[in-house]
């Protein structure tokens, strides 16, 4: 079948497109096939553990009290009015039979058939072969990972006041963070002025108390952005305090302890693990083609081998145009980008307009350090200051597919009156435990 050329369906039969995460990828497939493809043209199916898409770059501002945690999270039935929400994760794939079989949120197993099928189930946290990680340290990757740091932080400051042991009262007032990459950086940024204002709260406890730990193997902070970021970045956060170590990771974690590769001890009980992602092992299961983890495709997101079956994202090893040989990195921007190509060429082969193949321009980062203070380079051009805080908030409510008017007015709230501080609980330990990060189902 020619891109662009009638569909090769059953008469009669209305084809199934099955979009397996609706994260950025696979909410702006879903979103382009619903305004490409006429209705009734196709059935579209969203496979997703939770009915809503995370805005992941806005987790950060959650752990601060500074935005509600439905903030960021986009409500999949009325963003996708015409797909239908499945809630579950995909246990299997059967590319020949056209099957896929998803888990349901009460563990029931049903298989699902497809005609046209996009792999858009995004990553997830990378954990390295170091003791304790997996049992003791705290993920950063899900709004409930997220509500359970912000209340262990602030917990850890009421067990701190009360402790009688100095010890004891200084490890929890530790707070260390692996991996100064974009989020680690993000999240030690704001950490440090959540537990700042929360110190108001805490008589008992003193500033130069608190302390701040970021960490990472690399030799500048922001290691894989623009190094015109990494300088002021890192100003920022010492001149906070942050005790900034580069070229240094942990060797071993404890409920106790961080225990650093350079042979020294952090006696903390708080370890923030933000190394980094990798591909959904859903790959492993499709029997699909992988590079790196991630399932090979053309330049126009097909898997080449299999006309009917896409994949972008985190999950996808799509060519890079501006680096020969090499594949796109994981990031939002290609992610949304490719996720809105998938659907546009889908649509074109279900005989609705025209495939493409993939490109981008590159826009720039932006990082929020909190308060005042953000690092940016749009288009290249390097900014810091309030200049960077106006670019990075007008960047996400740009980005944010829904509720702009909601995250604008929480932000104008703390704006005014401040943040918030208030420990629910709601989230225990054992169901964001690290090491169960993995799963498939």
């Amino acid at each position: 079948m020619t891109a662009g050329g009638p569909s090769d369906e059953t008469p009669g039969r209305r084809p199934r497109v099955v979009v397996v995460g609706a994260g950025f990828a696979g909410y702006h497939c879903l979103r382009t096939l619903e305004s490409r493809l006429p209705r009734g043209a196709a059935d579209l199916v969203a496979v997703n553990p939770a009915d809503y898409m995370l805005y992941v770059p806005l987790l950060p501002e959650v752990v601060a009290s500074i935005l509600e945690p439905r903030r960021v999270a986009v409500p999949l039935r009325s963003g996708l009015p015409r797909t239908q929400v499945v809630l579950g994760n995909i246990a299997g794939v059967d590319v020949a039979a056209r099957t896929c079989t998803v888990v349901d949120v009460e563990r029931r197993a049903r298989e699902l058939t497809w005609d046209r099928l996009v792999l858009a189930c995004g990553s997830v946290t990378r954990l390295l072969a170091v003791p304790g990680v997996a049992d003791h340290a705290k993920g950063f990757k899900s709004i409930a990972e997220a509500v359970f740091l912000r209340d262990h932080v602030l917990r850890q400051l009421e067990l701190a006041e009360v402790a009688d042991d100095p010890a004891e009262r200084a490890a929890r007032c530790t707070f260390v963070v692996v991996g100064a990459g974009y989020t680690g950086t993000e999240v030690v940024g704001q950490g440090q002025l959540l537990t700042r204002d929360a110190l108001r709260q805490f008589p008992g406890l003193s500033r130069r108390e608190v302390r701040w730990v970021l960490l990472d193997l690399a030799p500048r902070v922001l290691p894989g952005l623009n190094p015109s970021l990494s300088a002021p970045a890192l100003r920022v956060l010492r001149r906070r305090g942050v005790d900034v170590r580069l070229r240094t990771t942990v060797s071993e974690v404890t409920d106790t302890c961080a225990r650093l590769s350079d042979g020294t001890q952090i006696p903390t009980r708080t370890v923030v693990w933000c190394v980094g992602v990798r591909p959904d092992p859903l790959v492993e299961a499709t029997g699909l083609p992988a590079r790196e983890g991630r399932v090979v495709v053309d330049d126009h997101l097909a898997v080449p081998g299999h006309a009917d079956v896409y994949a972008a994202g985190d999950v996808a090893a799509v060519p890079d145009p501006g680096r020969p040989g090499e594949i796109t990195t994981m990031t939002a921007q290609h992610a949304q980008r490719q996720g809105k190509l998938a659907g546009i060429n889908i649509a074109a082969s279900l005989g609705h307009g025209q495939s493409d193949r993939y490109r981008h321009t590159d826009q720039g980062f932006v990082v929020d350090l909190g308060g005042a203070q953000a690092v940016a380079d749009p288009f290249h051009l390097p900014v810091t200051g309030l200049v960077a805080k106006a670019i990075t908030r007008g960047y996400h409510l740009a980005a944010l597919p829904g509720g702009r008017a909601r995250v604008a007015a929480d932000w104008l709230v703390d704006a005014v009156a401040g943040r918030q501080l208030v420990q629910f609980g709601f989230v225990s330990e054992t169901a964001v435990r690290l090491g169960d990060a993995d799963r498939i189902t």
